[in-house]
């Protein structure tokens, strides 16, 4: 009799029984020869049917758990093991895996994934203001897409022509980026941007600058083929360009000049032209990330690097995940003529098109200028939380932190002397994101302080996260 097998009514027996015998037989609780009860037997003792119990023995005697003995009965077949499964049988869940049956495993560093990181908590930098998109014209835009036949197919990996001239108009007209419909390549983010230029522009031995600190994301794309990333040094909160000529050669050069992260300085029109001269002296490419140059809230921003000179080594990449939604999963890249075919393969063999209705209901999006519309409230918005969150910051914890402020972006810094790690992962118990500064230095000498990012925050949220800071570091009085 087996009396340790506990049936969940809310699931399908048939799954479940099954799991649970071969979990035991693999964990050796029924030991190879030993015999079941049959199957009229188990399922009077398990409260099933006997056909459920009949199909479920069926499926084990194919993958070699159980084998029948004619006039006999049900065993455990005499030669399995616990440590080698047959071809097609598969490990129950919950069963610990085996590491010894897999090939070997590459090498990787930075395999550790945060799922705090990845959650829509409250003050989680680069998180928008989920509930101030405008939802209705989105669905109608959508709805008004989804009928037509021809977006129903496949269409271009490189993107949707409309989308790509949308963009490309945009670009044009807000940022001064120099490009044509052809030169715009629509990606699954812009972390999918990064590994297309890795994949196509970097060769072992290559090096790559960042900077430090700076935007993990791009520094985890760029090495993931294990090519040497050195840090670029900080200067008034902007990449230090007069640092450049003593860090060597290197291929590729990532930097966020409009609004640098997580710093949040801006590169002024001089050091831009200083930063252009240098990569084409040094034959090197700039990977240039325009990150919130949406969400100037007093002076318009710099025009992008790239479109100060025609033909500049400039790949310039953005995405619709801050100034719309995440969820889009949409972002570009523009890039010199010589590079299109070449990101494109890269392109169709790693990742193939993006989703063509997302494209076409975002391409109607911007070119009826409910884009524009959008963009012209959240920097109002967002202006204001701006102000109310750094006022906060500086009455209730100027004797603990530091507000790291420039009049753009969606996140601030609050800088001091503290576990930074340990006050972030606190945070999250008590349902707010954040990301510690220190994890954005590479190497030795890391700052300590808190990326807050206040877009994705309530006025009722961030009274309650400083109330909530404050009482933390009351409760240590050694972080000051």
């Amino acid at each position: 009799m087996i009396d340790d097998i506990r049936l969940d009514a809310s699931a399908p027996l048939q799954n479940q029984l099954y799991q649970q015998l071969a979990q035991r037989i693999l964990q050796r609780r029924y030991l190879p020869g030993s015999r079941l009860p049959s199957s009229r037997q188990l399922a009077q003792d398990l409260g099933v049917s006997r056909n459920t119990v009949s199909a479920v023995y069926d499926q084990l005697k194919a993958e070699g758990f159980l084998q029948g003995r004619a006039g006999r009965g049900v065993f455990v077949h005499d030669d399995i093991r616990s440590d080698i499964l047959r071809p097609g049988t598969r490990p129950a869940p919950g069963a610990a895996a085996d590491k010894s049956a897999l090939p070997p495993l590459p090498q990787r560093t930075d395999l550790h994934i945060s799922r705090t990181e990845d959650a829509s908590l409250p003050f989680q930098p680069g998180l928008p203001d989920l509930d101030a998109f405008p939802i209705r014209s989105w669905n109608r835009t959508v709805h008004h897409q989804e009928s037509r036949r021809l977006l129903r197919g496949y269409d271009s990996t490189q993107g949707y022509l409309p989308l790509r001239q949308a963009v490309a108009q945009y670009l044009r007209s807000s940022r001064g980026v120099r490009c044509e419909a052809h030169q715009v390549i629509i990606t699954n983010g812009a972390q999918q941007a990064l590994s297309l230029i890795a994949d196509v522009l970097l060769e072992p031995g290559d090096t790559v600058l960042c900077e430090n600190p700076g935007y993990r994301g791009a520094r985890h794309a760029l090495a993931s083929r294990g090519n040497q990333v050195r840090p670029v040094p900080l200067r008034k909160q902007v990449l230090d360009v007069d640092a450049l000529d003593g860090l060597g050669s290197a291929k590729l050069l990532f930097c966020t000049p409009t609004h640098q992260y997580p710093m949040g300085g801006i590169l002024d029109i001089s050091q831009r032209m200083a930063l252009l001269k240098w990569a084409q002296r040094n034959q090197t490419w700039i990977v240039e990330d325009d990150y919130d140059s949406e969400f100037h809230f007093y002076n318009k921003p710099f025009a992008a690097i790239q479109g100060l000179f025609a033909d500049t080594p400039v790949l310039y990449v953005g995405s619709f995940s801050k100034s719309l939604l995440p969820a889009m999963r949409v972002g570009y890249l523009v890039v010199p003529e010589p590079l299109v075919a070449h990101l494109v393969q890269s392109k169709r063999i790693n990742g193939g098109e993006s989703p063509l209705l997302i494209q076409a209901a975002l391409a109607e999006f911007i070119e009826t200028g409910q884009f524009t519309r959008h963009l012209r409230r959240m920097r109002q918005l967002y202006r204001d939380k701006w102000l109310l969150f750094q006022s906060r910051v500086v009455r209730e914890l100027g004797a603990w932190v530091t507000p790291i402020a420039e009049s753009a972006g969606m996140h601030l810094v609050l800088e001091g002397p503290f576990d930074d790690i340990a006050l972030s992962r606190w945070l999250a118990t008590q349902g707010f994101g954040s990301t510690p500064l220190s994890v954005h230095f590479i190497g030795d000498g890391a700052r300590t302080g808190l990326v807050m990012g206040f877009a994705s925050a309530s006025e009722q949220q961030i009274e309650q996260c400083v109330a909530l800071l404050k009482q933390w570091f009351a409760s240590h009085p050694g972080e000051r």
